[in-house]
């Protein structure tokens, strides 16, 4: 989404680091939806799926000609399946924002490649709702794993230390959510 740039100039060292915090933290869902239950699973899925295209949309270099097609597609895809899960809870309404703001993001990104852009960005309402939201989601997100001190901590089991790094890369993805969208 970044535009043709070196691949590791100044500016792109940010980007790389946005690929890599959302690399580990789609692998680790991956890793995780292996060992769910099936209940779990389809949440794990598609929190996978968020930090994997995140990584690939971050790439400094772009992800070429195919990529805005293909990661629309895909986010279209995630936005449907997270719909799916919306009948289990209100719990999945976040993986449903945040696949139709990947969606978004890819649509600009094809927009901005075809000559359809009109030297914009996006729409600066949808961005800037986008960017409360994902900036309310990582201070409460913050907050919450604050909360859970070394108190916590020192009678943590291992399923509770799990929930934690699990949250833990929730929020990593949705800071570098918030800095993809910062970056539009």
């Amino acid at each position: 989404m970044h535009g043709p740039a070196p691949l590791f100039s100044p500016s792109a060292v940010s980007a790389w680091l946005i690929v890599l915090l959302c690399a580990v933290s789609g692998t680790y869902c991956l890793l995780r939806a292996r060992r769910a239950g099936r209940a779990a699973r389809g949440g794990a899925v598609g929190e996978a799926v968020m930090g994997l295209g995140m990584a690939a949309m971050a790439v400094p270099s772009g992800t070429g000609p195919w990529g805005p097609p293909a990661l629309l597609f895909v986010f279209c895809g995630a936005a449907a399946h997270a719909l799916w899960l919306l009948r289990d809870g209100a719990h999945h309404a976040h993986h449903f924002v945040g696949s139709l703001a990947m969606a978004y993001m890819a649509y600009v990104g094809l927009a901005m490649g075809s000559g359809h852009g009109h030297g914009t960005a996006g729409l600066p309402v949808v961005t800037g709702v986008l960017l409360v939201y994902y900036a309310a989601y990582v201070l409460l997100g913050g907050a919450r794993l604050v909360t859970a001190g070394p108190a916590a901590r020192a009678f943590a089991t291992p399923t509770s230390a799990a929930g934690e790094l699990t949250r833990a890369c929730r929020l990593a993805m949705g800071t570098g959510m918030l800095a993809m969208l910062l970056g539009m």
